[in-house]
C-alpha cells in the first residue's frame, strides 16, 4: 500500500477531506483525524483502544502502537511490509469512528 492509496481511499469516505501540514498529508472528517502520514511507508491511524487492541494482535506485521501512541487512540500502520486490507479496515473503521456511522 502507498500514500496515494490511502488518498483514494478517503476520497472514497463522505466527508473527508485531505491537507498538507509540514509536509506530510494527513486525512480529516470535519477537522477529527482519521489518518496522517507518519514517513513514507508509515501512517497513523485513529482507533478505539478495543479495535486498537483486535488490530495489533491480528496483525503484529501490520500494525504496532510505539512508545507516544501507546496510551492514545491511534496505531501505526506499515504501509511497505503490512496487509494492504487490513490498513483499508482500519482507515475505514477510523473514518466511522470520527463520523459517528
Amino acid at each position: 500500500m502507498r500514500l496515494s492509496d490511502v488518498s483514494r481511499l478517503a476520497a472514497e469516505l463522505d466527508g473527508v477531506t485531505e491537507r498538507t501540514n509540514d509536509g506530510k498529508l494527513d486525512w480529516r472528517f470535519q477537522g477529527r483525524l482519521v489518518a496522517r502520514q507518519l514517513d513514507d511507508n508509515h501512517i497513523v491511524i485513529r482507533a478505539s483502544f478495543d479495535f486498537k487492541d483486535l488490530l495489533l494482535h491480528a496483525f503484529p506485521e501490520t500494525f504496532s502502537a510505539p512508545g507516544r501512541f501507546a496510551k492514545h487512540m491511534m496505531i501505526v500502520a506499515d504501509m511497505e511490509n503490512g496487509n494492504a486490507d487490513a490498513i483499508e479496515d482500519a482507515v475505514i473503521g477510523a473514518w466511522e469512528l470520527q463520523s459517528g456511522r
